[in-house]
């Protein structure tokens, strides 16, 4: 099924996001949902997918992806580009996303501040990456190559980490506010990523947040974590399995009193619920963005 940039109205180049896409919020798309979503047309902003689970020819999930990008606008998280590692980017593999973003038009195009790839090795996680000049510089082409293929500037997503590197010379948020200052790029704020970083580091959230480049946040993701505790030491782990926390809740508030109302997205990707659930956590989103417009000083929910 072709499906026009009229009939989808879509944007064009400087021109502003799908009004379904910024003024209500999405949830992850999964295969699950697939029947329901078709057959109810629940009443939400938007969907967003993995890209790498849509990149074949054919199969049920490009046949669902196209019936439901009929009706509701998407975006597309990118998993796969590996856009922080040393090598330079799989060319075969940006091709393959470049045209589903092609074929899809999606409200945005985001990927991670991280990598996953190493020689021929794939590995099954979003791993960080030192803040350096030299990484910066590797970040900033490898960036730069994805918008020139794309046509349309992305959004990076700041990082979920555990560790840190000693090779470091700057703060996460100057390196994040380099690249983005170096590329142009737009930034996805993942609010988890904030408490589960800072938990595991030992650091404020509102510090962190004081000092990242909220300017350049044009989407932002709520999640839920879990609390890993071994040997005496608990760390928090981005596991996306579970309900939006009551801290990520109090953080959105926050971050939407900085810098007004933002296209946001429930992000689940494990034990996952019934869809009226999820449904459920994009409305309170709703009710907190409602919230912050009419009163932005509003006591947090």
């Amino acid at each position: 099924m072709t499906i026009t940039s009229t009939q989808r109205g879509m944007h064009t180049e400087g021109s502003p996001l799908p009004s379904g896409f910024s003024q209500r919020t999405g949830i992850s798309l999964k295969p699950a949902y697939y029947e329901q979503i078709l057959a109810e047309r629940p009443n939400i902003g938007f969907f967003e997918i993995h890209a790498e689970n849509y990149l074949s020819a054919g199969g049920p999930a490009p046949y669902y992806l196209d019936k439901i990008r009929a009706l509701y606008e998407v975006s597309i998280h990118g998993v796969g580009l590996s856009l922080g590692g040393n090598e330079p980017l799989n060319l075969d593999h940006l091709e393959r996303v470049a045209q589903l973003v092609e074929r899809i038009e999606p409200a945005v195009f985001s990927e991670h501040l991280a990598w996953s790839t190493h020689g021929q090795s794939f590995y099954n996680d979003l791993l960080p990456v030192p803040y350096s000049e030299v990484r910066l510089t590797a970040l900033c082409e490898h960036v730069h190559q994805v918008q020139e293929r794309l046509k349309r500037p992305m959004l990076i997503e700041n990082p979920s980490t555990y560790f840190e590197f000693c090779s470091s010379v700057m703060p996460e948020q100057d390196f994040i506010a380099e690249l983005v200052q170096r590329t142009g790029c737009g930034l996805l704020l993942d609010v988890n990523n904030v408490e589960v970083s800072c938990f595991n580091h030992g650091r404020s959230p509102l510090d962190y947040l004081a000092h990242f480049p909220l300017n350049a946040v044009k989407q932002i993701h709520l999640a839920g974590h879990s609390l890993d505790v071994a040997d005496a030491t608990q760390l928090k782990i981005d596991s996306h399995d579970q309900p939006v926390a009551a801290e990520v809740w109090h953080l959105y508030q926050y971050v939407l009193q900085q810098i007004g109302d933002c296209p946001t997205l429930i992000e689940r990707d494990g034990n996952f619920p019934a869809l009226d659930v999820l449904l459920q956590e994009a409305e309170q989103a709703n009710q907190i963005r409602r919230l912050v417009m009419e009163a932005p000083h509003a006591k947090a929910i």
